[in-house]
């Protein structure tokens, strides 16, 4: 992991073997309501993190709660990861998307 690596906890978070994070990557596992009424009861919920053995995440990337990163995977810099990636993929952007699968 570089330096700046954010790792917000509340949920599980499993990171297998030979994972590499560049510079600020941020992992979160909270989420709250979008509905405002719902915010205002101050909820909050977990959803786990899991990323794959030897992933390659870009730096500034934010993984979001619930998301899964299979095995091999590369996750551009800057990337806002929202869904699952696949195994053996290569996924950027904003939101992030599968650019390539092996």
């Amino acid at each position: 992991m570089n330096s700046g690596v954010l790792i917000l906890d509340c949920g599980k978070v499993f990171i297998d073997d030979d994972v590499m994070m560049g510079p600020n990557v941020q992992i979160y596992t909270v989420e709250h309501p979008t509905d405002a009424e719902e915010r205002l009861k101050k909820i909050e919920f977990t959803k786990e993190v899991s990323i794959g053995k030897n992933v390659w995440i870009g730096g500034g990337a934010i993984i979001l709660s619930g998301v899964s990163i299979g095995d091999n995977a590369v996750i551009g810099a800057g990337s806002v990861v929202l869904k699952d990636v696949p195994s053996n993929a290569v996924a950027a952007g904003n939101p992030c998307r599968i650019l390539k699968k092996k």
